[in-house]
């Protein structure tokens, strides 16, 4: 695997359905490597460090290939890499194969596949449509958080090593389709 962009995005405060919303979900590609710190990405935005962020969601990778996926239910959309938040545009991320524990080196960094990444209204707003939430939803393709085990620098083109595997452990998506069942959307 390797990663194709790496983005991060600043505070944007909008009104969403006649509510004021603060958010950091439109995330650009940037050209100069990105800094992997354990608590985030320096620099990226977080405005909800509720449910973003912290140890055990420093890091979201998403998948180019799931990309492919949604362009077809959003032909009007200015399509970009970032468009689902992530912080790190990898080329063939499959959360049905990586699992909870997984660690990778990237770059300068050690990462370790923690949780899945469950949307919410903001990536709505991002596609400025809330139909994306559900359809999110309906599948496995939630992208992949990851706790940084050592910091560093990671850019474009960077290959994404798996050095351990957990196969004992859950995978990303089964956590994702347990979450999906708690949560009554099945």
């Amino acid at each position: 695997m390797k990663i194709i962009t790496t983005n991060i995005g600043e505070k944007r405060d909008l009104i969403w359905k006649g509510k004021p919303v603060s958010t950091g979900i439109f995330k650009f590609p940037v050209a100069q490597p990105i800094f992997l710190d354990s608590q985030d990405v320096r620099g990226d935005e977080i405005t909800d460090r509720e449910h973003h962020g912290g140890t055990l969601q420093a890091i979201y990778g998403y998948s180019l290939k799931h990309y492919n996926f949604f362009k077809p239910m959003y032909p009007n959309l200015e399509w970009q890499m970032g468009m689902f938040g992530e912080n790190l545009t990898i080329d063939d991320l499959d959360e049905t194969k990586i699992h909870q524990g997984d660690v990778f080196s990237v770059g300068e960094a050690i990462l370790e596949a923690t949780v899945q990444r469950n949307p919410c209204y903001k990536l709505g707003i991002r596609f400025d449509d809330i139909r994306i939430v559900k359809q999110f939803w309906n599948t496995t393709m939630c992208g992949v958080y990851f706790k940084v085990l050592q910091t560093g620098f990671v850019k474009a083109g960077d290959v994404f090593e798996q050095l351990k595997s957990c196969p004992e452990n859950p995978t990303i998506a089964d956590l994702y389709i347990e979450k999906r069942l708690a949560k009554g959307l099945e």
